[in-house]
Order: structure tokens, then C-alpha cells, then sequence
């Protein structure tokens, strides 16, 4: 299956990631954007770090902290009305952490449906005892 391109909006029939798991799917609402009416960066920045927790906490089978935000690319603005879908993607597990590579892809323009690449990002996490405190990552299951 081909990537969904960054520059220019593809029909709505072509397919979206196979190679990466949908961990979260959400609809920006007016209350998100900014004075230019485009949605937050840091809404955006928010969500992603949630996608990412969730296929983190999922691998680590517990609670995993942030710890870093490694790369962040805004392709194209968000508007009020897109339906974003967050995939994403283990690149590291370690011993204590996971880096995972999230991207966003719009659905917008009911009219005239198009899929859009409108954010990617690389984060880590750390996973976490009920102290806290980094505990190892069992790969082993």
C-alpha cells in the first residue's frame, strides 16, 4: 500500500496506513484553534503524545512516562472538521524504554473527500513502577 503523500491531498479511496496500528481517532472543535482559526499546534502535540501512550503502555503492559519528544513536523494546518487518525509505530524498545514513530492523517472535505499527511513525530517513553522509578520492559511475550 502506498504512503499517504505530505504536500498534496489524495482521494479519499486510497487507503490509509496498513503498516502502522490506528491507536486514536479524534475531531478538532472550535474551542482548539487559534486567531488565525487553525487548530493549536500544541492540541495537536497533546493528542499525539496520548496515541503514542496508548501502544506504549500497551507493549510495556503498564504505565510509561514521557521523556522525550525526539522529532516533530507539522506538514499541513489542521482545520475544525477534520477527522484526524493517529497510526503508529515501534522503532526502538530498550531495556526501560520505547520509541515509537506517530503519524497523523487527515480526512477532510466532505464535499470532495481527501487524505492528507498532516503531522509525524518520534517519541520515547520510559516504562514506570507504582514508584515511578524505570522497570524493565519484558519483550519476552
Amino acid at each position: 500500500m502506498s504512503e499517504i503523500p505530505s504536500s498534496s491531498p489524495t482521494p479519499i479511496g486510497s487507503t490509509l496506513p496498513s503498516t502502522r496500528e490506528l491507536v486514536l481517532r479524534v475531531m478538532p472543535m472550535p474551542a482548539d484553534t487559534n486567531g488565525n482559526g487553525d487548530i493549536f499546534g500544541g492540541w495537536i502535540m497533546g493528542q499525539v503524545d496520548l496515541a503514542a501512550s496508548v501502544l506504549a503502555t500497551r507493549i510495556s503492559r503498564g504505565r510509561v512516562a514521557t521523556v522525550a519528544v525526539n522529532e516533530f513536523i507539522f506538514k499541513q494546518p489542521v482545520s475544525v472538521g477534520d477527522l484526524l487518525s493517529f497510526y503508529a509505530q515501534v522503532t526502538r524498545i530498550g531495556r526501560t524504554s520505547i520509541t515509537l514513530h506517530v503519524e497523523v492523517i487527515a480526512e477532510r472535505n466532505p464535499t470532495a473527500p481527501q487524505v492528507v499527511k498532516v503531522t509525524e513525530a518520534n517519541l520515547t517513553f520510559v516504562a514506570i513502577d507504582v514508584n515511578g522509578k524505570p522497570r524493565p520492559i519484558d519483550t519476552s511475550a
